[in-house]
């Protein structure tokens, strides 16, 4: 194992939100953990994201039972400081929990390989950088420019810069970055890869570019639509299929994810404030296909030989994102479906209760990523959605409190 001279190896993995849970351990400590595995609370994946655990048999109904994070040495970042390794989690038995995402990601390219197929993806992921002010935090730039844009004008601390060479070195795949639509909002781009691997990838990515701004005094966030007044963050999937034996069934993939787009959109979407995004821009509100549309749910691009999913944004955990995606076009591929014409298609959901409502009644896509998952996942979420109908907001404090 190269740890790069690190004496101090950083075991991460993914809770259901794709916040990264971890721990800190020594280079000694870490050939032991690499066998062993390093015990944790499993109600650290059911948790939401007050620090609240849900209820369940797998967190206090059955006496906080603990889970196992074990390292997978393929996954090996050396550094002169600190090594990174993403863990699978399993029981402590060895079975891997049924709301793993990593796990439930695998599943799905399993699917695939028993039938010839690899499916590759390519994420792109928009994000904010937000420094300090008066107010608690603001865009880290104050001018839109319509995206494209590089150099200090608009990046003065030269964060995009600094956070390419810092991916490059720890071998992410970020091939470019650029200053988007909105003051302070960046896309960085990544290489495609096979589906795990690109999770991978994209999961250490948004950890890294948390942790290089928290370094810098900065907030970078990834959630849907922060500002009222500027462009919400986009995460689009790329998706290619290798067929070694001719050419792949893009066409019937393609119509099993605009078949299943409204419960997809749960897992592309899953906060209350990602719904205030769609409809925004090019933020599509209805479930179809263009040829190089910018606007449309699913664009092929002019080159064609893959699908660009455009309804997801930063907000999404990608291992589950891209699990979704793989297991509606799986759907589509057993079953031989046709997509409807260009620009034809179904209305997406318009809340978060909508789109739970759809991923819980999709009988297929709950059982390709499996019923107590899409359980524990709505079950999470429904409970995040109580908490916020008993909060007053800022607005309902500015409407209300001044007249009445």
């Amino acid at each position: 194992m190269d740890l790069g001279g690190a004496d101090l190896v950083r075991v991460l993995w993914s809770d259901l939100h794709g916040v990264a849970r971890g721990k800190e351990v020594t280079v000694e400590e870490f050939e032991r953990v690499v066998t062993h595995g390093v015990g944790f609370c499993q109600a650290l994946m059911l948790t939401d994201l007050a620090a609240n655990p849900l209820d369940a048999p797998e967190t206090s109904g059955g006496g906080w039972p603990d889970a196992v994070a074990r390292p997978d040495v393929t996954t090996l970042i050396g550094s002169a400081d600190v090594a990174l390794c993403l863990a699978d989690i399993s029981d402590t038995h060895g079975e891997p929990l049924t709301f793993s995402p990593r796990d439930i990601l695998r599943a799905q390219v399993a699917r695939y390989t028993e039938c010839g197929l690899s499916p590759v993806v390519g994420p792109e992921l928009e994000f904010y950088l937000c420094r300090r002010d008066s107010g608690g935090w603001a865009p880290y730039g104050e001018r839109d420019t319509a995206g494209y844009m590089v150099g200090t004008a608009h990046d003065p601390e030269g964060m995009i810069s600094q956070l390419l060479r810092r991916c490059r070195a720890m071998g992410l795949g970020v091939t470019a970055g650029n200053h988007e639509f909105s003051g302070g909002q960046f896309e960085l781009n990544q290489h495609h890869s096979d589906a795990l691997d690109a999770a991978d990838r994209a999961f250490l990515f948004k950890y890294v570019v948390k942790e290089v701004a928290s370094a810098h005094g900065l907030l970078a966030t990834f959630m849907g639509k922060p500002f009222n007044d500027r462009a919400g963050n986009g995460c689009h999937l790329h998706v290619s299929l290798v067929d070694p034996s001719g050419p792949p069934p893009l066409d019937a993939f393609l119509a099993g994810i605009l078949a299943h787009a409204p419960a997809l959109t749960a897992l592309l979407n899953p906060t209350i404030t990602a719904y205030k995004r769609l409809g925004d821009g090019l933020a599509p509100v209805t479930a179809n296909w263009g040829p190089d549309d910018r606007t449309a749910y699913v664009r092929i691009p002019p080159e064609g030989g893959r699908v660009e999913v455009r309804g997801g944004d930063g907000s999404a955990n990608l291992y589950l994102a891209i699990a979704a995606v793989l297991a509606a076009g799986f759907d589509g591929i057993q079953h031989d479906l046709k997509p409807p014409a260009p620009g034809e298609g179904d209305p997406l959901p318009k809340s978060l209760p909508a789109a739970l409502d759809a991923l819980e009644d999709d009988k297929i896509l709950v059982a390709g990523l499996g019923p107590r998952f899409v359980e524990l996942f709505a079950a999470l979420k429904r409970a995040e959605l109580a908490r916020f109908a008993r909060t007053v907001t800022d607005w309902e404090f500015r409407e209300y409190s001044w007249l009445l």
